[in-house]
């Protein structure tokens, strides 16, 4: 039963603190729309979209007046295009087809993004994935809406080193082709390691095999509400610290709850998961960052940084889990450097490194996220930097992922402006030393020895 003060504290929560639901996510199978002709799978998948997510958008705005609640997106999540198109692509422009085609489908109904530009290739890679990979830089130059993600690497298979030194070049090659934007390609494309099926957040998100024909996933975010619950503790014990944020986080899933249900209702399409993430955007006391800052640091990247962002993820984790029937994706604190203005204010600072935002990618929700580096990168350091970032995550058995903007033209200091909940960004310096002969030897690194549990 929820009453007055509940109904109160939620109204303040929305115009003082930022809380939003970030995202209402419709997950949609296309295995259905295989096809050998090109063209069919093309008039499929786009058929297909157009009506099963033909009400996303009027039902989620009228959730937003109807409950007063803030629902910053309307997203899309598609079943991995490899596997959709394998049949009929027999090239990489044949798959650029079938982006724009989800391009004009997420038009159509109107969504802000559409995922599910993926390959799943953690032990090996298909003909059909390896078309799908090279065709992503022409493919998200090409769309507006469109997202995309290449799986590398899991706990139990490995990390696939072919893919992982492929998408570096794959990464400056999307730099090349949306130069003109600053790079923008690279905002849309995330390798991964252990993703997730049922992630409602961009640019990571696809509809998993796993998954029903249609399902809605919801993604909560709420730093400034979690920041000013802080502040009334400020000093207290580390066990007063936890309690409050785990309280808060039970709040904000609550939220988060009441709209996936009712989503779910209007739509008469099964609720999947809320996911839990603290996911921040460039406005002022809405910060991870600032969350850090009032747990006691200076500055995020201070000493100390990594041990406050895991207690802040585990409480936030206890706190959500409660308040969900379904608890997924990725769930816990984002670090993106562009969307979180307190980040930017730490790197420009210089408390925050490349390697400290690796390290504390060990205790985080996804990895190294929304990061701009220099344009002269070159393809083999990123593959470096991926392959690290696969590593944390198949040790520790979680999801990590890199979503790097080498900015072509660009250099150290400059600042990089993509707008909207992608925010801004000071390029950060990268180490200079290669790792060319490490990421050109071919096969894959094997799964680690605790990955056997059968």
């Amino acid at each position: 039963m929820i009453n007055i003060f509940e109904v109160n504290e939620t109204n303040k929560m929305i115009t003082q603190e930022n809380l939003d639901v970030r995202t209402i996510t419709l997950g949609i199978s296309l295995l259905e729309c295989v096809d050998s002709d090109l063209e069919k799978v093309n008039q499929n998948i786009y058929r297909k979209i157009t009506t099963v997510a033909k009400d996303l958008v009027s039902t989620g705005k009228y959730i937003e007046q109807e409950y007063g609640i803030p629902i910053v997106n309307k997203r899309i999540s598609v079943t991995p295009v490899s596997l959709v198109g394998g049949n009929a692509c027999k090239c990489p422009e044949d798959f650029v087809s079938i982006a724009r085609t989800l391009d004009k489908a997420a038009h159509e109904v109107g969504v802000n993004f559409i995922g599910g530009y993926s390959a799943l290739v953690s032990k090996g890679m298909t003909k059909s994935d390896e078309y799908l990979i090279r065709s992503i830089p022409q493919a998200l130059a090409q769309t507006e809406r469109v997202c995309s993600s290449v799986n590398v690497g899991s706990t139990k298979c490995g990390i696939n080193m072919d893919a992982v030194r492929l998408m570096g070049e794959i990464i400056k090659e999307t730099a090349e082709l949306t130069k003109a934007k600053d790079s923008l390609g690279c905002a849309k494309l995330v390798v991964f390691c252990n993703a997730p099926d049922d992630n409602p957040f961009m640019a990571g998100a696809f509809h998993g095999v796993t998954e029903a024909d249609a399902i809605i996933n919801v993604g909560v975010s709420g730093p400034g509400v979690v920041k000013t619950a802080l502040e009334q503790v400020r000093g207290e014990s580390f066990e007063v610290l936890c309690e409050t944020i785990k309280k808060t986080a039970f709040k904000v899933t609550r939220v988060g709850q009441l709209v996936a249900q009712e989503a779910s209702k209007m739509l008469n399409i099964p609720f999947g998961i809320i996911d839990l993430s603290l996911a921040p955007t460039p406005a002022i006391g809405d910060s991870v960052a600032d969350i850090l800052c009032e747990i006691g640091l200076e500055h995020a990247g201070a000493p100390g940084t990594t041990a406050a962002l895991a207690l802040l993820n585990d409480q936030v984790k206890k706190g959500g889990v409660m308040a969900s029937s379904y608890v997924g994706g990725l769930s816990g604190a984002f670090i993106p450097v562009s969307e979180d203005q307190g980040m930017i204010d730490a790197v420009q600072a210089g408390a925050l490194t490349l390697e400290k935002l690796e390290a504390m990618t060990c205790v985080c929700s996804v990895g190294l996220d929304m990061i701009a580096v220099p344009g002269d990168t070159r393809d083999t350091t990123i593959s470096g930097i991926i392959a690290d970032e696969m590593a944390i995550g198949m040790v520790n058995q979680k999801t990590t992922a890199v979503r790097l903007i080498p900015v072509i033209g660009k250099g150290v200091g400059e600042i990089v402006e993509f707008g909207g909940l992608l925010g801004y960004a000071p390029i950060m310096p990268v180490n200079s030393f290669g790792c060319d002969a490490f990421v050109n030897r071919t096969g894959r690194i094997p799964a680690p020895i605790h990955s056997f549990k059968n």
